[in-house]
Parts: C-alpha cells; sequence; structure tokens
C-alpha cells in the first residue's frame, strides 16, 4: 500500500467512527463527497484492501510479451550493439518491422541495465543559432572529417554537403583524404539530383580559398594585382556559384554537428550490414541518406526550391576537372606531368586543326582521364612513348648512318695535285689591268 492509500484508509476509518464529516473528508483527499461515501462503503464492506488500485500487479492489455522484449535485447547486445537508443529504435522498424516508441525503447534498455554510449557525454557550449535559409538551394554547408569508419579499412574522409534551409544531406562521397575530387563528386550528385545551388558555405581550406588571399596589400590592389582562384572556385564560378568562406567551425555548426550524428549512426550500419571497402561504402550511401533524410529533414519556409537546371548544352564532366594551361608545338604536341601527348580528333589518329603554338587548356580528372580544349572544342590526346624532339634526332641519326660516303672521281680537281695545276700568264702590265678595272662598268655597281 502507499503512502497516499495509507492516508486515504485513515481518513475513511475517521468517517466511519464519526470524526470526521464527508465533506470534512472530501475537502482533505480532494475528492468529492460522492466519492467518500462510495469509498466509506467499501471499505466496510471489503476491509482495508478496498483503497487499493484494482490494476495494481496486472499486466496491461497493451505491454509489450515477454517475448518481444527478451527478442529486443537479444538483437541489442548481438547486432545492435554500438547504436544509440534513437537509432536502435530507427534500425527495429526498418531491419525488423518492429515499431515502438522511443520511450518504449529507453525503458526496455534502462530496465536492463543497458546505457546508451551518448548518455554520459559533455554538455555542449551552447552557441546562438543562425536563422535557417527560406528556400532549399540558397546555401549548402560543405565540408569533410576523417574517421576510421570501417576498423579493416582504417581512417577515411567522408566529403558531405546538407542544405541550411531544410537540413537534408544532399550528398556524401568517401575519399582516402580530404581532396578536390571528393567535393568534385559531391557537387555532381548535387546537380545531377537536384539542381545549381546559389552558394556553398566552406571552410578556408586551401581548396576554396588561395592561400594568398588576403596578403594583397590596398597598394597592390590599386595596381590590379589579384590572387589567382582556386581549380574549385573556377569550376563554380563556371556554373554560377558563389563560395562563402566561415571564419569558424560554429559558424557552418549544420554540417560540424552532422559528423557527431554520422559518426554513430553511419558507422554502426556500415558494420551491421557488412561493408568492408570504400568502394562498397560509396554504393550504400543513397541507401543510407533516404532513410537519414526521410527522419531528419524539415520542410522550408518557401516550398519553391532555389535550384537552377544545368542546361543541357553544358558538359558537366569538363567542368568538374583540373585546368591546366598549356602550349602545342608545330606538331600539337604538349607536355603534362614529364609525358608528351599529341591532341587528336576522335577519331585518335588525325592530328587536330591547332594553330602551331598556340595556348590550350588541358582538362584533367580521374573521370574524363586527359582532354584538351581549343576555343570552343573538345579533342581526345594520344600519349606519345618518346620526346618528338628526341625522335627527329633519332631518324636523322638512323638516316645518316645508312646513307653511303661521298667517293669524289679520278679526275676530280682535288684528285690532281698541284703540279698538274694550269698556269696562267697574263701580256698586260699592270698599269693597263688598272685601267680596265677602273674603266669597267661592273666596278661601279
Amino acid at each position: 500500500m502507499t503512502e497516499s492509500e495509507m492516508q486515504k484508509l485513515v481518513v475513511i476509518n475517521k468517517v466511519i467512527d464519526g470524526t470526521l464529516t464527508a465533506s470534512e473528508a472530501a475537502q482533505v483527499l480532494d475528492l468529492s463527497v460522492r466519492q467518500i461515501f462510495r469509498l466509506k462503503k467499501g471499505v466496510k464492506e471489503q476491509g482495508a484492501s478496498f483503497v487499493i488500485h484494482k490494476n495494481r500487479g496486472r499486466k496491461p492489455a497493451n505491454a509489450l510479451s515477454d517475448e518481444l522484449v527478451n527478442h529486443i535485447l537479444t538483437l541489442r547486445k548481438e547486432k545492435y550493439f554500438d547504436t544509440n537508443f534513437s537509432h536502435f529504435r530507427d534500425l527495429l522498424e526498418d531491419d525488423k518491422g518492429i515499431i515502438l516508441s522511443n520511450s518504449s525503447v529507453y525503458r526496455i534498455l534502462d530496465n536492463a541495465g543497458i546505457q546508451s554510449p551518448r548518455k554520459h557525454r559533455r554538455p555542449r557550449k551552447i552557441h546562438a543559432r543562425r536563422e535557417r535559409m527560406p528556400q532549399a538551394g540558397m546555401l549548402v554547408q560543405i565540408d569533410c572529417t576523417s574517421f576510421e569508419w570501417i576498423p579493416s579499412v582504417g581512417n577515411m574522409a567522408l566529403h558531405g554537403a546538407i542544405d541550411d534551409a531544410t537540413g537534408q544531406v544532399l550528398a556524401l562521397y568517401f575519399t582516402e583524404n580530404e581532396c578536390m575530387n571528393g567535393y568534385f563528386e559531391l557537387m555532381r550528385t548535387i546537380i545531377g539530383q537536384y539542381g545549381i545551388p546559389i552558394s556553398l558555405y566552406a571552410d578556408k581550406h586551401t581548396i576554396f580559398a588561395s592561400p594568398n588571399k588576403g596578403k594583397i596589400s590596398i597598394e597592390e590592389q590599386l595596381e590590379g594585382k589579384v590572387v589567382n582562384e582556386t581549380q574549385f572556385q573556377m569550376a563554380m564560378s563556371t556554373l554560377g556559384i558563389s563560395i562563402i568562406n566561415a571564419r569558424s567551425p560554429q559558424a557552418k555548426g549544420r554540417v560540424e554537428r552532422l559528423w557527431n550524428t554520422l559518426q554513430d549512426r553511419l558507422r554502426a550500419e556500415l558494420r551491421i550490414y557488412g561493408i568492408d571497402s570504400m568502394e562498397k561504402a560509396n554504393e550504400f550511401l543513397p541507401k543510407f541518406l533516404e532513410r537519414y533524410n526521410k527522419r531528419f529533414a524539415i520542410e522550408p519556409q518557401d516550398p519553391e526550391p532555389a535550384f537552377r537546371e544545368l542546361p543541357p548544352d553544358i558538359d558537366l564532366d569538363n567542368i568538374l576537372c583540373v585546368k591546366l594551361s598549356r602550349k602545342v608545338d608545330n606538331g600539337g604536341v604538349f607536355s603534362l606531368h614529364s609525358q608528351y601527348y599529341q591532341v587528336v580528333c576522335d577519331d585518335g589518329k588525325t592530328v587536330a586543326p591547332i594553330v602551331p603554338r598556340a595556348k590550350i587548356t588541358v582538362l584533367t580528372s580521374p573521370r574524363i582521364g586527359i582532354r584538351v580544349q581549343y576555343g570552343n572544342n573538345i579533342y581526345a590526346v594520344k600519349k606519345l612513348d618518346e620526346p618528338p624532339k628526341k625522335a627527329q634526332k633519332a631518324n636523322k641519326a638512323s638516316s645518316s648512318s645508312t646513307a653511303k660516303p661521298y667517293k669524289p672521281s679520278p679526275t676530280h680537281p682535288w684528285k690532281q695535285g698541284w703540279q698538274k695545276a694550269p698556269s696562267y700568264w697574263y701580256e698586260e702590265s699592270d698599269r693597263e689591268i688598272l685601267e680596265a678595272l677602273y674603266n669597267s662598268s661592273r666596278a661601279w655597281h
């Protein structure tokens, strides 16, 4: 019997004894007079047990069965042991079809002495939240984190992009290290699925901003000196996307908080579904994002998205790549990374019609390999086994080695000797010769 039930029994007994009236007892117990008469009658007929609630000791009709509770605990201990409580509830619904409330899962696990891995973490420093953008696609936060997502593989860099207005994770991509190609793949996925965003919010990594930015003095700026754009900046400028550099990690807090959530959920799911390589992890990410966004994404203030469609005449592969300037020789040959390439047409044999000594733009990426842009045209390249100058020298050397040496004939003047050379005598005197030369018309030309 609880304290409140014992107090109720004492008051009812005083009513039965006549010590208290029904109205006084109703005031003490905060009940109606009718309830006091009901309790008085019940105690007289059934005794003190009448004040005890009749559902005590009974199992509720909607209570979980012992078999289900044991099954949930077994799954938690054997398969989902490294998930937090909320993630565990989601996995029970997605994988096993067991639909429970968060409170039910917390109660089952807490009664079994199981604690959430996030329960005893330090309280985070609170920062004022910036108001969300009203439309999806107005601002996309991008970043990368290195973490041991798969223990057998080791640390991998996860590149991610989250929409500021909706909190929807637009794209994820794994690479060995944080690199420009990882961010290019993010943009390829975003543009292919949603469109071209208006702006990106990133840190001050040298991928997004030149290290010389901010080092130019006012005098140098007045002289017209500018800082060259990075390869990623050039690609985004071509697509009309502006890049905003955050001054602190807290400024782009949505993508920073995303990493904490993914390090709990994504790492656990990679283990649960047997993902053991980077390639398989990248194939698994779309399925993971579909479930994640269904649970955590919210509706924007303005339902009309700000994403722009990619024009059909633009080849995204020729934009999301590294662009380098080179100069071709008379044969359309240029050098790149200590290798020589010749610009050719699509057939791979015909030399492209490029003016000798013209400047070209070399496009390189893991997707397209090496291409050349000259004007508005895109050409393929053919790798040469050796430099063109060395090839020409080798051809000359081979031709000279096969040529026969020249042999003068026996009547050649060189073989006559000085004794056989004819002698010439002039009868004129020196004065006459000089007068003849002086009077000659050719002498004055």
